[in-house]
């Protein structure tokens, strides 16, 4: 619902200051800009005053600001840690015309967070590793988590809100198919070649799509295997290819190997209606309702057990789960409670 503030108060002014690696929404790949461009939608659709800090070449109906022309990870001309950098500073020099900054950015913004001159609200995309804990300890920041499993206990937290997805770019498919999907970056993390195995085992088709970040791990475990039938490569692919291959799936493959934040991919692919097997690390279990909207496993054997069964799953409850619990409103009116809450204790005159 549209806010309605009372009438000497005026709309609350929003900065979100979001990733540069991408494109903000991405044309294919880039998670963090997805969820900051449904986030930064939602707050403009609710009567918020928001500007989005992104590349120049980002689509938004809120105000666009910045400096960097567009995603570093697209321009080999551009040096990300030097963009990224001045792109942060750019916006933190502006943030005293904000009542809220709220970053999408990994660590850097919480190093420089004593020159933010307005309370600053960080979203906890994931660590990269301990050894970033201490920018986030010292830091003068509020901090929301996308999953309560990767809480870090050192840091206090003023919310949980998982992700939320647009619906209608993923709409239901109750047929699905017969091969097996595995949906991210091809990375040890996301278990491609464990993905693989399981197919292999299971006597299935299986369709790879994602960018490659590990490039010795793709050419001595992965592309050994793609033949075009069997084992094939999409490389990475945009929105509306997404909702065509996961909704035309028996099943989204997911055995990480580490321990993940959220899992935009799988809440997409119960979206369409496709169940996901996926080992039992991280968000997960927060994710998907094991037997209902898929199969949460711990091995390779487990799962190619889990995939012999995955078809006799509802699809409709599959789509229900994420209508019920990940929908990108859902998400939004989350974020806007925490921004009340920040800017009452900050005695703003929103």
């Amino acid at each position: 619902m549209p806010l309605q503030p009372h009438l000497h108060q005026r709309p609350l002014k929003v900065a979100v200051l979001g990733p540069v690696a991408w494109r903000t929404p991405p044309r294919h790949y880039g998670p963090w800009e997805l969820v900051t461009s449904l986030l930064t939608e939602g707050l403009v659709a609710r009567g918020l005053d928001v500007t989005l800090f992104a590349t120049l070449d980002s689509q938004t109906t809120a105000t666009l600001d910045g400096i960097c022309p567009n995603g570093y990870a697209e321009d080999p001309g551009l040096d990300g840690r030097v963009w990224e950098a001045m792109h942060i500073a750019y916006a933190l020099e502006r943030s005293g015309e904000f009542d809220l900054v709220h970053s999408h950015l990994d660590w850097l913004p919480l190093a420089f967070s004593a020159h933010c001159r307005a309370p600053l609200l960080t979203t906890v995309h994931g660590f990269s590793g301990r050894g970033i804990l201490p920018a986030y300890a010292r830091a003068r920041s509020s901090y929301v988590s996308i999953s309560d499993a990767d809480r870090a206990p050192e840091l206090d937290y003023v919310a949980t809100i998982h992700h939320g997805i647009n619906l209608t770019e993923l709409p239901y498919s109750p047929d699905g198919g017969t091969g097996l999907v595995a949906f991210g970056r091809i990375h040890p993390d996301k278990g491609t070649a464990e993905a693989i195995d399981v197919a292999r085992r299971a006597d299935l088709p299986l369709t790879i799509c994602g960018i490659v970040q590990d490039e010795s791990y793709f050419i001595e475990r992965v592309r050994p295997h793609i033949d075009g039938d069997r084992v094939r490569y999409l490389g990475s692919v945009g929105p509306k290819d997404r909702a065509e291959i996961l909704g035309n799936s028996l099943a989204l493959l997911h055995p990480i190997s580490f321990d993940e934040p959220f899992g935009l991919s799988v809440v997409e692919a119960m979206a369409c209606g496709t169940p996901v097997v996926a080992f039992r690390r991280g968000s997960m279990p927060e994710v998907v309702d094991d037997g209902v909207t898929g199969f949460l496993v711990h091995t390779v054997e487990e799962a190619v057990r889990a995939v012999g069964v995955v078809g006799a799953l509802d699809r409709a409850a599959c789509r229900k789960h994420v209508e019920e619990r990940f929908g990108v409103d859902r998400m939004v009116d989350e974020y806007v409670r925490v921004y009340r809450d920040i800017a009452s204790t900050e005695l703003s005159p929103w």
